[in-house]
């Protein structure tokens, strides 16, 4: 028999390919956890699943969600209905109103993914008590997104925390938002097979030679590693955290990552008055944009 509970909340995560959700109380307690693949070709298949998926745990919970909260790529709307740019992928995504699509009784508040996922961890996760945060994600590229004072940053149109996008390199080759040699450049898995001349088609791969020994992967990944430190310095610097929380894939590396980035970071990071800024591994992997998305609707109830 399932209980019910008086109020909990869905926090939905729409990826490229899957969707991660989560149906949460409000102290944080974990209802159900569901991961749904789908097809990108099949035009909105991913809505479709989505909508059903509301619509199952409500029946599994013997009662409506109370609030829905949903993140996904792209920028979201200045109302927070609705993603209002998301090039190339996931077409029909941009301006769908998810408030109506869903026939949701309150507004279902819509997030970035990234900035979602910082939310997540600091909710339930890594970034908890923390007031002033940032969350880097490795993987196909580098999300990023910050937390000053409390408040997540998001800036005029939404762009705020896109740190992937810092340049490293001017003279670089520009990443998918035109930045040249930025940090998704050096470190992102989408530029793996050009930094390794082809040898290594994942960054997983890379760290499993570096691991063994391998001169060259050791090189190629240690570059890496040295450029994602530069870049955490630099947002030490500009947005003063007490911690780094960094999330994705290629952080699943634990300490191939973690010791070196440390070691790089220990002599450049401006350390007044003794002060260091924590780099942590992010804690809820790939349900972190579902929390954050749930902890958002959350906030919204009365």
């Amino acid at each position: 028999m399932v209980m019910t509970y008086a109020t909990y909340a869905i926090g939905i995560d729409l990826g490229g390919s899957s969707i991660k959700a989560v149906a949460v109380t409000p102290d944080g307690e974990t209802l159900s956890r569901h991961n749904i693949e789908f097809d990108p070709d099949k035009h909105m298949e991913w809505a479709e699943k989505i909508r059903a998926l509301v619509q199952s745990v409500g029946t599994e919970r013997a009662k409506p969600a109370d609030s829905i909260g949903l993140s996904a790529p792209g920028l979201a709307a200045a109302n927070g209905r609705s993603i209002v740019c998301m090039p190339e992928r996931l077409q029909g995504l941009e301006g769908l109103d998810w408030t109506e699509f869903l026939g949701a009784s309150k507004t279902v508040p819509v997030l970035n993914d990234a900035h979602a996922a910082l939310l997540g961890e600091a909710w339930v996760g890594a970034a908890r008590g923390f007031q002033n945060v940032i969350m880097l994600t490795l993987g196909t590229g580098v999300g990023g997104a910050a937390m000053v004072d409390g408040r997540l940053l998001r800036g005029h149109i939404g762009r705020a925390g896109h740190l992937g996008h810092s340049s490293l390199d001017p003279d670089g080759p520009p990443d998918c938002a035109g930045t040249p040699g930025s940090i998704e450049v050096a470190i992102g898995n989408c530029t793996i097979q050009q930094r390794s001349r082809g040898r290594f088609q994942t960054t997983h791969d890379l760290i499993a030679a570096h691991l063994k020994g391998d001169a060259e992967a050791t090189a190629i990944w240690l570059k890496s590693v040295k450029a994602l430190a530069a870049a955490v310095c630099s947002f030490i610097n500009i947005l003063d955290p007490e911690a780094v929380i960094i999330g994705g894939g290629i952080a699943r590396a634990g300490k191939a990552l973690f010791e070196p980035l440390q070691q790089f970071l220990d002599p450049i990071e401006w350390r007044p008055v003794g002060q260091r800024a924590k780099v942590l591994p992010a804690q809820l992997g790939e349900f972190a944009g579902a929390f954050g998305a749930a902890s958002n609707a959350l906030k919204l109830l009365p």
